[in-house]
């Protein structure tokens, strides 16, 4: 069949070589960086497909101004960057409209429900059925009314989602290392996680060479397209193919704009820090803290936060290290960081209306797009990949695609 690069070798280029190949594509990967090296590695590990509501919630705006003179906020502007970013919240600010909130969270919802089937289908294809571990999760509160909580548990169970509200005592019973801090949480049940990401990536791209794939560490500079074939310039020369696959992630836009179009996307960077290990048995969220805490092989991963400075900007690794503090405040267990490589930072690819671009190139044949995925990269990797698939093959899709083009901006 047709030669087909994959611009982008994290968990969505990864996801999506493998399901080409097994549609009986010859797929070649290119990424300058080592494949799951990005967002990919440094992940929470949550597949969190609970998360069926866009980012842009009304009640946002009431907590706003606070968290943004936090020091420990969980969301950070740089002063220098205001200005720049200022046009993608404006866009944000418009998806907290009810028919657009209505919208996104059908859109998340069709993603989500065949997010976890998808997985278990690319996973049993690599052999790695061990990296998904279906626990459950928690989202846990430390206030003892909890209202918010409360509306959170109806809007959940609204949307179809299996989650069970539980007081102090039954949270303590599940996971004893919770401190006694906690009042109450939400436990959902038809959820996952990885306590590896990075093995989870290694075995996707290991399954993609040992079928004949073939992966490039190039850097594209230029997209050529030339009616029924793409010439791409790289730092190494030039290549060309059939089809082009966009998966680039938070770099993305770059390589979208040389086609004509201008996506709103923007750098969402978060961190993580990994401790000494503790006993808990699924990722824990905290409703006011905005950090999750995920069992992974080598330690405890503490995640979260969200940072505004630009794609290139230096970490600023103060915004790792509250994490534990944080989690000191949840868990009895005395925390440190494991070593001086515990702290890491990573830029998640994010659109003002919390959903991906999916889907073929309205103006460019054999030019598709499978990135901007936010908060849920690793959740809707695979299915989106089975989406792709199913696009260059010319079939009807499992869901409706709409909602996702590129040219919904």
């Amino acid at each position: 069949m047709s030669q087909l690069i994959v611009v982008g070798a994290g968990i969505i280029g990864l996801s999506s070589a493998v399901f080409l190949q097994q549609a009986g594509f010859t797929v070649t990967l290119l990424d300058p960086a080592q494949p799951g090296t990005g967002c990919s590695f440094g992940n929470a590990g949550h597949f969190a497909t609970e998360q069926v509501f866009g980012l842009a919630q009304p009640a946002l705006l009431r907590q706003l101004p606070a968290m943004l003179l936090k020091a420990d906020s969980p969301l950070s502007i740089r002063a220098g960057y205001l200005l720049q970013a200022m046009p993608w919240f404006i866009r944000f600010l418009a998806n907290m409209a009810p028919h657009r909130r209505a919208a996104i969270q059908q859109a998340l919802t069709a993603l989500n429900r065949q997010s976890l089937p998808s997985w278990q289908l690319l996973l049993q294809h690599c052999q790695a059925q061990p990296l998904l571990q279906q626990q459950g999760a928690l989202l846990v509160s430390e206030q003892p009314a909890a209202r918010q909580l409360q509306a959170q548990y109806t809007a959940y169970q609204q949307a179809g989602i299996a989650v069970r509200l539980l007081p102090q005592a039954e949270l303590l019973q599940l996971e004893p290392a919770l401190s006694a801090n906690i009042a109450c949480g939400l436990e959902f049940t038809e959820v996952g996680h990885t306590a590896n990401p990075f093995a989870l990536c290694q075995q996707l791209f290991n399954t993609f060479r040992q079928q004949g794939g073939q992966y490039l560490p190039y850097k594209l500079l230029r997209i050529i397209p030339q009616g029924q074939q793409q010439r791409l310039q790289t730092d190494q020369g030039e290549l060309c193919c059939d089809t082009l696959l966009i998966a680039a992630g938070a770099a993305s836009h770059r390589l979208c704009h040389q086609l004509g179009w201008k996506v709103p996307l923007e750098a969402e960077r978060g961190y993580h820090l990994m401790v000494n290990a503790v006993p808990l048995s699924r990722p824990v969220s905290s409703a006011e803290r905005k950090f999750i805490m995920t069992p992974m092989h080598s330690g405890l991963r503490l995640a979260g936060t969200a940072e505004f400075a630009g794609l290139n900007a230096t970490a600023n690794y103060r915004r790792a290290d509250m994490l534990q503090h944080h989690a000191s405040a949840l868990l009895t267990a005395p925390l440190a960081p494991l070593d001086s490589n515990s702290r890491w930072c990573g830029n998640r690819p994010s659109l003002p209306d919390s959903l991906p671009v999916l889907g073929a190139c309205p103006r460019h044949q054999g030019i598709y797009y499978n990135f901007g995925h936010q908060h849920l990269g690793l959740t809707q990797a695979a299915f989106s990949a089975e989406l792709i698939s199913q696009c260059l093959q010319q079939q009807a899709t499992a869901i409706d695609i709409t909602p996702f083009r590129i040219n919904r901006f």
